[in-house]
C-alpha cells in the first residue's frame, strides 16, 4: 500500500469516529447536556453544542484533508481531555460500568496517538492541503 493511500485510509477512518458523534451529540442536546452536566463541567448546555460542533466540523476537516495538521493536533487534545475528563476512574461500584470507561480512556489515549502521527506526516497527496500548496 502506498504512503498517500495509507494517509487517506487513516484520515477516513479517523474521521468516521468524530463525524457521527458530531451528529450524535447535536442530534441530542438534551441527553449531551445531561452527561456534560453529570461530570460536573460548567455550562454543559454550551458545552454540548460546542462539542458536537467541533467533532463534526474537525472530524470533516481530517475527511477531506484540509488543515489536516492543526485539525489533528487539535482532535488529540480533545480525545486526551475527553479521556481524561470523561473516562478516567468512572464506573466505580460497577464492574462492568469501570471496564468499559477504562476501554474508553485507553481508546481515547490511542486515538490521540494517531492523530499526533497524522499532525507530523501531514494529510498525503490525496487531500485538500495538497491541493493548496503551490508547486515547487
Amino acid at each position: 500500500m502506498s504512503r498517500n493511500v495509507a494517509l487517506l485510509l487513516s484520515r477516513i477512518l479517523l474521521a468516521v469516529l468524530f463525524i457521527p458523534a458530531g451528529f450524535q451529540t447535536l442530534g441530542n442536546i438534551g441527553g449531551s447536556t445531561a452527561y456534560f452536566g453529570g461530570l460536573g463541567l460548567p455550562a454543559p448546555a454550551i458545552m454540548a453544542w460546542g462539542v458536537g460542533l467541533f467533532e463534526l466540523i474537525s472530524g470533516l476537516l481530517i475527511l477531506i484533508g484540509l488543515q489536516t495538521r492543526v485539525a489533528s493536533l487539535a482532535l488529540a487534545l480533545f480525545c486526551l481531555s475527553a479521556a481524561f475528563l470523561g473516562h478516567y476512574g468512572q464506573g466505580a461500584g460497577e464492574p462492568a460500568l469501570a471496564f468499559m470507561h477504562q476501554q474508553m480512556l485507553m481508546k481515547d489515549i490511542a486515538v490521540a496517538g494517531g492523530f499526533l502521527a497524522l499532525a507530523v506526516v501531514g494529510a498525503g497527496a490525496f487531500s485538500a492541503d495538497s491541493r493548496r500548496q503551490p508547486a515547487t
